[in-house]
């Protein structure tokens, strides 16, 4: 089964449709129609529904998706082997990343990365931690930078940052003094609940303590949340390196949750094991700017 033709199946179930294909990865809309329509020759059915807006997998065509996608990393990671056999760093990145993650640190992460290795193609994917999960488990991604995976992800843990949980309160707050914010508090005034049910640092917090939230306003956003926060709408948490960048710009008072929580961030990988080289290269680069800066 022919690789390329794999690629451009894998790129249209990400893309949605064969002419987002096309533009990703520099085919034309025709091209990739040849493509797809030669691999569902070759299997001897249909792989996707073609629909005005776009294309959706058969389901013959999931069946078939882990094994494409094996055909794909087995075929990238032999390319990149053969050239750094031969010194040369070339070759695909596919990220994932905590939406807080993508603002914080990516742009930094990939400055760096790229000032060392400009030859390689890198593709962020965003989303919460459900997203991260299943994206580790069906191996669409080569890495992911975000919170530590729960038990539904299958993959290694490479530990980077500890951070803090904070109480966000609008300036006028009652307990907006306080030097610390009692977790049961969080119970007693309207809340603004980021990213709900997507297995979020929130989420997992007010699983884990059995709370039950007077919930006013969700949100998608923990940008949008901060905001709502500061206008007086409710009251949030969250990891403290989210807002670092906010706090100049926008008035809403940060406290420490008690008893003190954290979320430790860091590198979950399929399997480090058999990670290509790009990828073994990325997290050593990211590990690195850890030791000496925290971007």
């Amino acid at each position: 089964m022919d690789a390329v033709k794999c690629e451009a199946f894998l790129t249209a179930v990400d893309r949605g449709s064969f002419t987002a294909a096309a533009e990703t990865l520099g085919y034309t809309q025709s091209g990739i129609t040849r493509m797809i329509n030669a691999l569902e020759s070759e299997l001897g059915f249909s792989l996707f529904v073609r629909q005005k807006k776009g294309v959706v997998l058969t389901e013959n065509g999931k069946s078939m998706l882990p094994a494409i996608r094996d055909i794909v990393r087995a075929n990238r990671r032999a390319e990149e082997m053969g050239l750094d056999i031969q010194g040369v760093v070339k070759g695909t990145l596919t990220i994932g990343s905590y939406f807080s993650v993508s603002s914080m640190w990516m742009p930094g992460i990939l400055k760096k990365f790229e000032e060392k290795y400009p030859m390689i193609k890198i593709y962020v994917i965003e989303g919460g931690n459900k997203e991260m999960a299943k994206r580790l488990n069906e191996k669409s991604v080569d890495l992911c930078i975000c919170g530590e995976p729960s038990g539904d992800a299958n993959c290694d843990w490479i530990p980077l940052y500890k951070d803090r949980m904070v109480a966000w309160l609008p300036v006028d707050h009652p307990k907006a003094a306080n030097k610390t914010f009692k977790i049961s508090d969080l119970e007693r005034y309207p809340f603004i609940h980021t990213f709900p049910n997507q297995d979020s640092d929130q989420d997992r917090l007010i699983e884990s303590e059995k709370l039950t939230m007077n919930e006013r306003y969700s949100t998608k956003d923990a940008f949008t949340t901060y905001n709502m926060v500061e206008a007086g709408l409710g009251i949030s948490f969250e990891q403290q390196l989210i807002s670092r960048k906010w706090r100049d710009s926008i008035k809403v008072v940060e406290i420490p949750l008690s008893p003190a929580r954290y979320v430790q961030l860091g590198i979950a990988v399929p399997s480090l094991k058999d990670a290509s080289p790009v990828a073994k290269r990325f997290i050593e680069r990211v590990k690195d700017i850890f030791i000496h800066d925290v971007l």
